[in-house]
């Protein structure tokens, strides 16, 4: 039986991808974000899952829809 795993690494290259797109840096985003650089570091090296408010807080500090970064996770584990 096959039990589907959501891969760390890319939702971290995700998050990533898009920071960079905006321009920002990893201390900007997670002061954004009100959490902490190394956890935003953990996170985009794909060390650390971020729970569903972590990237709540995150999308909106990018300014996206959480939605939008989960529809470019899934594209990416497609």
């Amino acid at each position: 039986m096959f039990i589907p795993t959501l891969d760390a690494v890319t939702v971290g290259k995700v998050i990533s991808e898009i920071r960079k797109e905006k321009g920002m840096s990893q201390e900007v985003l997670s002061g954004l974000a009100d959490i902490g650089r190394t956890h935003l570091s953990a996170i985009e090296r794909g060390e650390r899952k971020p729970t569903l408010e972590t990237l709540y807080r995150i999308a909106c500090a990018l300014d996206m829809r959480m939605s939008d970064i989960v529809k470019q996770i899934e594209a990416q584990l497609d």
